[in-house]
């Protein structure tokens, strides 16, 4: 273990960058370093910290704070700190500590290593160089996190996510309608804030039973590793750590809502977290009213409250009614939205614009009365003169097309809740399947029968038990009965359903795992037919086995059988028929099942079959919702509604199946399309525009698959495989096996010692989760190009090129220098200025050769030198070398200027237009805040300041002798 002082300088070797450290404290195991050159504060594991000691030798020149030159002649050492004893630039003695060394410096590694004869082979040379081409290319591009999960590419998620995720701190409702995907889109607004440093610290709160499902999604699609904090755990790293506040240990947790309410001081320690980012899903069950909020709802608007950036997932807002959106838009602003009453009266003054929305968005005729309501609100002379154009023009041309969508536009940056209110609709979105239902009514056993005579003593609590009758059965009969799989006429309807559609995709659903369990056992006993099994009583790892072998097209099972609980968080889009081989109460967990295959992206046709017991609860229930809410066919989002109102008269009926049902159906159907109606007057079509603006939904989508279409990680991974002695071979089609070769010399980020399966291909990631996708955004990757950037391989090689433009056995030195400003990521000046190379090659007479000599014609003409040749060439022309190091700086150095300015002119076209659209949106929108403005404002003086004080780092040195 490395030996850590406080005082101590090191630098960090995968982010030289960020200037000398100093080190402020040292615990047990870990050790606090402050880099006053960006202002940061790391905290490292002490065993495995990429850092390296700052200790300079007799020879070398070091600088002070304010610029003062020392040349080191000898070095002390007290009580662990170095202290450099040498002479000034007007050669008078001086000493210097090394609290006193520039926070800027930067260690000159290649030229100490070129002529210690450490000199490397030219792979690893041009790897370095092809590393920093496309780290310069990925800091630069604004999809960085959106396109390399294991997701799909769909427009209005895209459209979201490139939009909240750009802006500092954002608070903002994701409301779209089920299966449009609201999980992906806060993971995708979180994982680019994670990797471009908006935020770093972020808490997730569910609901207890979707804990699960969200640590498989920010898993298996972001390759975000969440902690699962409960009571037990939390307790334990208190006494692990001897800290006060648990959720100081971890930078990504997730825990249910129900544990930080039946826990006030963890809830406490939770609120005082220090995040940076705050996810809560089903945020429309926290309950609010003028006079009073429920406990849950006073949790989440504290922790609100103490947190810059909120994402709440929630029902749409016509669901939610009036005073449940009025209080989810309280916990996003509360000093905005202060007054209900004041709501209610801004809400009612947008109300007469829908009209004139519908007009210009479905292209019709722009009426008297519309056109008024238009100039009440484009009052501005350029919006008057585009409607006197629009009333002039033919509705069917593109001019007529292209001014309707700028006035669109322009209400949009007037719509009270448009900033912070994303809510897509099934409507609006398209690409959903068709579904269709196929019900089949079997006898109810006499087995069964007798037990739900008894269905009278059950309390509504246990009213389930009356829809999974296998289970009564087993409670009532015992573990010596007769097994339910020998007599329930739903197991051999299965098995003939199965050997009908073979070899179709089927999968399954029960509400229990002892269900599922036993089902696919009979099955494989009785039938031979080996299903695979998912409940919630597996590993991850067995789940992800389960599933892959319920993709594979060509050994895979044809028949997942799965627990309720144990579906969470997967989808099989892949698979067009399900089973529902028992029926949830709630509508919504219906929904929820049918949503496993009825996805956004879903092609075919989703089969639905439902085979029900007769004269039983299964019957009655199944009857409500299809005949009553039409609930398998179509989404219904009224249907919890309606079910919480009409709950107590269903229960009665499904405790007394024989009694008639026809007043219930028709209560059921009136309630149902008096919701459905007022669902429908309250679209509001310019919040849907504004959820998801097609032109650039689309130009998103159309960039992202251009990327996938010219991948070149595939190429790239290749060679740091063979660089790395990494086994790669083809394992199936588009797919690669990777493991640890027989002589690799470090352990390869993310590789495990058994290997993995990978795949670069996104469709082949969807249908096959047990494979990983690598992207540019995967941590292998990321991890892989750190590590190329840490080490000092290839920041020297030596090679013989067959090269027209110089006599043979020219002397010609290629540098390779890296313009990048200090390391302040959360400003994001990658952005404006990401790390450049310049690229320097120069003879020993002082010409210069890099434009007829590219890289890549050294790469095509280079001849392997050994690596004694090299040494002696490199020992024998020292003095040549150095000089002609001296000058590729010069060179360097005189091209800077130019790329700092055209850094400079971005940051400010860039930034300069975001801060004056705000103002202006500002001026017309209450919603936009202060505080926003005033971030990026900050953001460009900063960023200009951290361009100005750029510079130059040799990266790497090759000689190159001309054949």
């Amino acid at each position: 273990m490395q030996e850590f002082i406080p005082g101590q300088r090191w630098i960090s070797v995968a982010q030289s960058q960020l200037g000398l450290g100093t080190v402020l404290s040292v615990a047990h195991r870990t050790v606090t370093v402050l880099f006053m050159a960006t202002g940061d504060t790391r905290t490292y594991a002490r065993e495995t910290a990429p850092l390296t000691r700052v200790q300079f030798v007799p020879g070398d020149t070091v600088v002070d704070a304010d610029g003062n030159a020392l040349t080191v002649e000898a070095i002390e050492e007290h009580d662990g700190l170095f202290t450099y004893i040498g002479h000034d630039e007007a050669g008078q003695p001086a000493q210097m500590t090394e609290s006193q060394l520039n926070n800027f410096i930067q260690l000159n590694r290649p030229t100490e290593r070129l002529f210690n004869g450490q000199i490397d082979k030219n792979k690893w040379f041009e790897l370095r160089h092809e590393t920093l081409q496309h780290l310069n290319r990925l800091t630069h591009s604004d999809l960085r996190g959106l396109t390399g999960c294991r997701t799909s590419l769909i427009p209005h998620q895209l459209y979201i996510a490139h939009e909240v995720s750009g802006r500092y701190a954002p608070r903002v409702l994701l409301a779209d309608e089920v299966g449009l995907g609201k999980t992906i889109e806060a993971g995708l607004i979180l994982h680019r804030q994670l990797l471009t440093e908006r935020a770093r610290r972020a808490l997730i709160i569910v609901p207890e039973s979707l804990v699960h499902q969200w640590l498989v999604e920010m898993l298996r699609r972001f390759n975000l590793f969440f902690s699962v904090f409960d009571a037990e755990r939390c307790q334990a790293i208190i006494e692990e750590n001897d800290t006060d506040n648990p959720f100081h240990s971890e930078q990504l947790v997730l825990c249910s809502l129900e544990f930080l309410r039946d826990n006030p001081q963890y809830a406490e320690q939770a609120v005082a977290g220090e995040w940076d980012l705050l996810i809560v899903d089903e945020a429309h069950h926290l309950r609010w009213s003028p006079e009073a909020s429920s406990p849950e709802y006073q949790l989440v608007e504290q922790l609100a409250g103490n947190t810059r950036g909120i994402l709440l997932l929630t029902a749409t807002p016509e669901q939610l009614g009036k005073v449940g959106h009025f209080a989810r838009l309280r916990l996003l602003d509360p000093d905005r939205f202060a007054d209900y009453d004041t709501f209610l009266a801004e809400e009612a003054a947008y109300e007469p614009v829908a009209r004139a929305v519908e007009c210009l968005l479905e292209g019709s005729v722009i009426d008297e009365q519309a056109r008024q309501i238009l100039e009440m609100r484009l009052d501005d002379a350029d919006s008057r003169a585009l409607l006197d154009q629009l009333t002039s023009l033919s509705v069917d041309t593109p001019e007529h097309t292209e001014i309707r969508t700028t006035l669109v536009e322009q209400l949009l940056d007037r719509h009270g809740t448009g900033r912070v209110l994303f809510r897509n609709t099934r409507a609006a979105v398209k690409g959903f399947p068709q579904r269709k239902l196929h019900a089949h009514a079997l006898p109810l056993p006499a087995s069964y029968n007798a037990c739900l005579a008894q269905a009278e003593m059950l309390d509504d609590e246990e009213i389930s038990l009356l829809l999974t009758p296998e289970r009564l059965y087993r409670a009532i009969s015992g573990a010596d009965a007769e097994p339910w799989t020998e007599f329930d006429p739903r197991v051999p309807w299965l098995v003939e359903q199965l050997a009908t559609i073979r070899p179709d995709k089927v999968l399954v659903i029960t509400a229990s795992a002892a269900s599922a369990l036993a089902l696919a056992e009979h099955l494989k006993q009785r039938s031979g037919i080996h299903a695979a099994v998912f409940h919630e009583g597996l590993s991850l790892i067995e789940r992800d086995r389960a599933a892959a072998f319920f993709a594979d097209p060509l050994e895979g099972t044809q028949v997942l059988v799965c627990s309720e609980i144990g579906s969470e968080g997967r989808n099989f889009q892949f698979a067009h028929h399900l089973v529902l081989f028992d029926l949830p109460l709630n509508p919504d967990l219906l929904e929820q099942r049918i949503g496993r295959l009825d996805r956004i992206g879903q092609h075919d046709t989703i089969r639905i079959h439902v085979p029900y017991l007769q004269q039983s609860a299964q019957a009655a229930l199944f009857h409500w919702i299809h005949e009553g809410l039409g609930a398998f066919e179509q989404t219904c989002p009224a249907g919890h509604s309606v079910f919480t109102r009409l709950q107590d008269t269903l229960l009665d009926h499904l405790k007394h199946p024989d009694h008639d049902m026809t007043q219930l159906l028709d209560d059921t159907r009136a309630l149902h399309e008096q919701l459905n109606t007022e669902l429908a007057r309250g679209r509001d079509r310019l919040l849907e525009f504004n959820s998801c603006r097609p032109e650039i939904a689309n130009h998103l989508r159309e960039r992202a698959l251009t990327e996938d279409r010219h991948n070149r990680l595939p190429a790239y991974m290749e060679r740091l495989f063979n660089c790395h002695d990494v086994n790669s071979e083809l394992h199936r089609e588009g797919c690669y096996g990777i493991s640890p070769g027989e002589h690799m010399l470090n352990r390869f980020p993310g590789l495990p010692d058994d290997g993995m399966t990978i795949t670069y291909e996104r469709d082949i990631a969807l249908a096959n989760e047990d494979v990983q996708y690598l992207s540019w955004d995967h941590p292998m990757v990321i991890g892989a190009m750190d590590m190329v950037q840490s080490s000092e391989l290839g920041n020297t090689a030596l090679s013989a090129v067959e090269y027209r433009g110089a006599q043979p056995g020219t002397l010609m030195l290629e540098a390779l220098f890296v313009l990048e400003p200090a390391a302040v990521e959360s400003l994001q000046t990658g952005r404006y200025l990401p790390p450049t190379i310049v690229r320097i090659v120069v003879d020993e007479r002082g010409n210069r050769h890099e434009e007829q000599l590219g890289i890549d014609d050294v790469y095509n003409q280079r001849k392997a030198v050994n690596a004694e040749t090299a040494n002696r060439i490199a020992k024998a022309k020292e003095t040549e070398l150095r000089r002609m190091v001296e000058q590729c700086e010069q060179l360097a150095r005189q091209q800077a200027p130019e790329i700092l300015e055209q850094a400079h002119q971005q940051a400010i076209h860039t930034l300069g237009a975001e801060i004056d659209r705000l103002k202006a949106l500002q001026r017309q929108n209450p919603n936009v805040r202060d505080e926003e403005i005033h971030f990026f404002e900050q953001q460009l003086t900063d960023i200009n300041q951290l361009i100005e004080s750029a510079h130059l780092r040799l990266d790497a040195l090759r000689v190159i002798v001309s054949t």
